[in-house]
């Protein structure tokens, strides 16, 4: 395997991320246009979508945050290129920082220091999954740091149930206001431990806008905390409207009987992504 090949394939990702919003996000940002009643929020609704437009023909990031890179790997256990990931991934952030531009986002918590260069201890940031068969598929996706820092944890008590769990969603979108730069998309996990339902409610994020989960409780939980959000007027920007949020996602884990781990990803607007695939022979797909 080359591996200018797949560094490049790695690098065009990450443009794409940066650059190009999803066309899922683009037809919710619209249809959340059309219906939106408040003058002040349809101005907000106004300039995001120029913003997007003016991004992708210019070929530059749609946000000066170009967020923690971050890579979601499903790893066929039948791969070649299973160990040589890692590194690609971080020679390509390299090359990425200057070609794109990223701007340089990882910073030593205790020295200060930036490598300026999008590494450093345990960057990048890399979810592994093993599954079945010899393609490796690598979604890109750049978090920025004014959602995740409304991003939270919750343990609840399993008493509360269902209810106890929409309200503490509600409540918790309510509180953040227009600091993660709504219309949001909202990644809920629910279940296994803390550190579970926090990596549950990013990778909800992942799913496209106006997807269902294939459980139908939950997809009906789905609908019903998104109805529920709306309801609550923060609207675009938190200046008002109808449109708080453009989705929210659920996923779930079973849980110890003792504890109820609600884990809360809030993602901005800009909700960014990209994949590469890899086949066994070589062959590579870059969306």
């Amino acid at each position: 395997m080359d591996e200018a090949k797949i560094r490049s394939a790695l690098v065009e990702a990450m443009r794409i991320a940066a650059t190009t919003l999803p066309s899922d996000v683009i037809v919710a940002l619209r249809a959340a246009r059309e219906r939106e009643v408040s003058p002040l929020g349809s101005a907000q609704l106004d300039a995001i979508l120029e913003n997007v437009n003016i991004a992708r023909g210019e070929s530059i990031p749609l946000c000066q945050d170009t967020g923690l890179q971050t890579f979601f790997v499903e790893a066929g256990a039948s791969s070649p290129f299973i160990g040589r990931v890692r590194p690609w991934i971080a020679r390509a952030i390299a090359e990425a920082t200057d070609a794109i531009p990223l701007r340089p986002n990882t910073v030593d918590p205790f020295a200060g220091t930036n490598p300026g260069n999008n590494t450093g201890r345990g960057m990048p940031c890399i979810d592994w999954e093993m599954i079945d068969g010899d393609e490796i598929r690598i979604t890109v996706f750049p978090k920025g740091g004014g959602s995740e820092n409304l991003s939270t944890v919750k343990m609840l008590s399993p008493g509360v149930g269902l209810k106890g769990i929409k309200a503490a969603v509600v409540e918790h979108v309510v509180s953040c206001g227009g600091k993660p730069c709504p219309p949001t998309i909202v990644g809920v996990g629910i279940g296994g431990g803390a550190d579970i339902a926090l990596r549950l409610g990013k990778k909800a994020i992942l799913r496209e806008i106006g997807s269902q989960h294939l459980e139908p409780v939950v997809a009906g939980l789905e609908r019903e905390l998104l109805e529920l959000v709306n309801m609550t007027g923060v609207g675009p920007m938190g200046v008002g409207g109808v449109t708080t949020s453009l989705a929210i996602h659920v996923e779930f884990a079973h849980r110890h009987p003792a504890s109820l781990p609600l884990g809360i990803s809030m993602q901005c607007w800009a909700n960014r992504r990209a994949r590469v695939r890899l086949a066994a022979d070589g062959t590579i797909e870059v969306n």
